[in-house]
């Protein structure tokens, strides 16, 4: 469970950091992402399946928002799984509008990698922000 932590603590500095090299290296080249919402209006939601995918997620992401501000309300481990709760504010370039969201996050992680990611945050929102 130890190990679990670790990674949890590295992957929410290295995405505060926006560090894509070290970000990238703590999931599985095999990897079950979601991350549900309206894909043809923000093209980073949906699935990815490699660590590729991921990287091209952060990349795309990174270069169309902004952080604002981001709050992690709890964290909490059984096993070999992972729940990250909290809250961020994000403004969306294209359009200048802020989303403010609850977000959950739920990873699997298996020898020191993350193989399953799950991301919920107010879709409709983020949707909305980018009309």
């Amino acid at each position: 469970m130890r190990h679990v932590n670790i990674l949890v603590n590295d992957f929410l500095r290295f995405l505060g950091e926006r560090n894509l090299e070290r970000l990238t290296t703590l999931f599985a080249e095999k990897v079950d992402w979601y991350i549900p919402g309206d894909a043809d209006r923000a093209p980073w939601l949906g699935r990815r399946e490699c660590r590729e995918q991921v990287r091209d997620f952060f990349s795309l992401l990174w270069s169309v928002t902004e952080p604002v501000s981001a709050v992690i309300d709890h964290i909490a481990i059984d096993g070999e799984q992972a729940v990250i709760t909290g809250q961020f504010s994000t403004k969306m370039l294209a359009t200048g509008r802020v989303v403010d969201s609850l977000f959950f996050i739920h990873m699997v992680v298996r020898d020191h990698q993350i193989i399953r990611y799950r991301l919920l945050e107010d879709s409709y929102a983020v949707s909305k922000s980018l009309r």
